[in-house]
């Protein structure tokens, strides 16, 4: 049976774009069930309908948090959803709906976490002065980027790299980690074992549970 994923986006949907791309090839055993995003101009909105996806703006104003947040997981339940995958997804979440999607909640950040959660990571990394930046895959729990960590990758600091140019990199690393870790959440080898989480069987050449080197992240 085909996992299917409901995807939680706010902007471009530049990930949610490598999802749908995966599934496509027939990399990534899941499909991409139904889109929601929190804002009508969303981008990402209009690459689910490209791709003949259910796509839904799920209006904000005037609700609370968690009434929002009801409508939405409305709209996964109806789409049969096995796991929610946030893509460029602008709002903090509130405990009731990570509890209702707890272990099935999955999310993408633009560093190594624990380091530089939150807002702009990227910038964050830079102008630390740091060595190695990267992305991390992660379950989401009640805190801001804190959860369970499934997979990262190392994307190094080059000489004379801009705020930009190190972002680009980056991105063009998480949209190889994302469907990857789909893919072995899809095919079932994922354990949440507390914090730690457990892979199980062989990984592709340059994969760890700690770390992704791409042959290109240089160029």
């Amino acid at each position: 049976m085909t996992v299917r994923l409901g995807v939680l986006a706010s902007g471009r949907g530049s990930n949610l774009q490598a999802l749908l791309d995966a599934e496509r090839a027939g990399t990534m055993p899941a499909t991409v069930a139904v889109v929601l995003a929190n804002k009508a101009d969303a981008h990402a909105l209009a690459r689910a309908k490209a791709a003949d996806v259910p796509a839904h703006f799920v209006d904000p104003k005037g609700l609370t948090r968690e009434a929002h947040e009801a409508l939405m997981t409305e709209r996964l339940r109806e789409a049969r959803v096995d796991f929610v995958c946030l893509a460029g997804y602008m709002r903090v979440l509130t405990p009731s709906f990570v509890a209702t999607w707890r272990e099935r909640l999955i999310n993408i950040h633009p560093s190594l976490l624990p380091a530089f959660p939150g807002l702009d990571a990227q910038r964050q990394a830079f102008e630390a002065g740091v060595r190695v930046a990267g992305a991390t895959t992660h379950f989401v729990d009640d805190g801001v980027d804190q959860g369970p960590i499934i997979l990262q990758a190392a994307v190094p600091v080059l000489e004379g790299d801009t705020r930009d140019a190190l972002a680009a990199r980056i991105l063009e690393v998480e949209h190889r980690l994302y469907p990857l870790t789909v893919k072995l959440l899809a095919e079932g080898r994922v354990r949440l074992d507390g914090r730690r989480v457990r892979i199980s069987g062989a990984l592709p050449a340059g994969v760890s549970t700690a770390s992704l080197f791409p042959p290109d992240v240089t160029k």
